[in-house]
């Protein structure tokens, strides 16, 4: 359904997209997840036709965004971050407009409205200016703008950007119900988000993919996943060693003035075990903890903890 080979995008001299490639199949919820400023954004623009790609191709439906870029918007529904409304105009007027500037008769108008309404659970403020609706339901009415032409492709761009914890169950909640019919890529920085709604999670960092994987293999890439974690005082070398003899696992190590770090990754809690070996070895214990891999963990260690 959609294609994207090795597009690339600078800004001046700032690379911001750096050969990415991906396809996404029809019916498919992705989670474009990166850290502020990992290039998101300027791919989903790439996607809508806003930005041209300095290199690479993109197809969407077997139509290139070059070639054929007005056909695939009548394809896609894009919300930006910050969605462009007419505060001053109602909810029915503003969508109405939207509606006509794809040209749709006054028969699909009427039946796309019916349903973009009804999708959003808009009918309440149907009849009330934008102005007066709270920030979750302005977002509600961004969302039933891409709806208006009916798209096979929704591409939201931080759907839930400043909403308060309800309305983002609200809009997650919105967006499932709306994956049952369409395709969906959701760029976001927030990893429960995608955890919540996405079933595959595409990761940025610094212009390139660092991980393109389905959510249900997100914690085999880590072995399965279980992290322990083991501070002893002072510094003492040879610790690593001995882990990785006795469990037959990779140990990371890390020395610090009056302490030392080790971190053993594996499928299943070792957390007893490598207290029963730090008991019989009389190592000066101060902290031992194992914690379950999560999605943030993974995210943290392929973005290097970019801010």
């Amino acid at each position: 359904m959609i294609k994207v080979e090795s597009i690339s995008k600078s800004f001046n001299s700032i690379e911001a997209v750096k050969d990415i490639s991906f396809h996404i199949q029809k019916g498919e919820i992705v989670g474009l997840l990166g850290p502020n400023g990992a290039g998101k954004t300027t791919t989903m623009r790439m996607m809508t036709g806003f930005y041209k790609p300095d290199s690479g191709s993109i197809q969407i439906g077997g139509l290139d965004i070059l070639k054929d870029r007005l056909e695939i918007q009548k394809k896609t529904g894009y919300l930006p971050e910050n969605s462009a409304l007419y505060a001053d105009m109602l909810v029915c007027d503003y969508l109405y407009f939207i509606a006509c500037s794809y040209q749709l008769d006054q028969s699909t108008i009427q039946k796309n409205m019916d349903y973009a309404v009804t999708a959003t659970a808009l009918e309440k403020y149907f009849y009330r200016p934008v102005a007066q609706l709270s920030k979750g339901y302005k977002q509600r009415v961004g969302i039933a703008a891409t709806l208006i032409h009916d798209p096979a492709i929704l591409i939201l761009d931080e759907p839930t950007s400043g909403l308060d914890p309800n309305q983002i169950a609200e809009i997650q909640r919105l967006i499932k119900l709306l994956a049952q019919s369409k395709t969906i890529i959701l760029s976001t920085h927030i990893l429960k988000e995608v955890e919540n709604t996405c079933q595959r999670a595409i990761i940025i960092s610094e212009g390139k993919i660092v991980m393109d994987e389905p959510l249900s293999n997100v914690h085999a890439l880590k072995k399965g996943g279980y992290k322990t974690h083991l501070t002893l005082a002072g510094q003492i070398s040879g610790i690593s060693e001995i882990l990785e003899r006795e469990f037959r696992e990779k140990v990371q190590e890390n020395f610090l003035e009056n302490e030392s770090r080790f971190v053993l990754t594996a499928s299943e809690h070792m957390g007893e075990k490598i207290f029963q070996c730090a008991k019989s070895n009389n190592w000066p214990l101060k902290e031992l903890y194992t914690e379950k891999e999560s999605l943030e963990n993974i995210f943290k260690d392929l973005t290097g903890g970019q801010q």
